[in-house]
């Protein structure tokens, strides 16, 4: 049986992408990777920056700056936090990695109407984290693409 305390609390990964803080649920990361070597893939939509080797399976980068309506990256390449959806992997190429960290669900709110529409599509809420908002990413929203 769980502990009511755990069922309280979801934990995330927390990110940065255009200096935004962003967090994804720990329990859809697969893994997170630094800079990697990224292929482009002909005709795919502006999203998918490419494809990447990971240990031997492809795995499509998602580029979460154009994904969310962003600038370019100026300089520097992108980290990765791969995900897996219906057995596929996929990498989220973000600007920096955070912490890990549990959230009370009870501290969660819904995203302000103040939020991008293209924001609110793939957010699942909003915590506040002193004086910074962290967007938490609907993982399966922001695969969607062209959905």
């Amino acid at each position: 049986m769980r502990n009511p305390a755990e069922a309280a609390e979801e934990v995330f990964l927390t990110l940065t992408v255009a200096g935004q803080l962003c967090g994804v649920p720990v329990l859809a990361v697969r893994d997170v990777l630094g800079v990697q070597a990224i292929t482009r893939i002909p005709l795919a939509p502006p999203e998918v920056a490419g494809s990447l080797n990971l240990r031997g399976r492809i795995v499509t980068a998602i580029d979460l700056r154009r994904r969310l309506g962003l600038p370019p990256r100026e300089t520097g390449g992108a980290m990765s936090v791969v995900v897996e959806r219906d057995g596929e992997l996929y990498s989220l190429l973000v600007d920096e990695m955070g912490e890990v960290l549990p959230l009370a669900r009870a501290e969660r709110a819904p995203n302000p109407p103040t939020l991008d529409p293209l924001w609110r599509e793939v957010s699942r809420g909003v915590h506040r984290m002193g004086d910074r908002l962290l967007i938490l990413l609907d993982v399966e929203q922001v695969l969607a693409i062209g959905a």
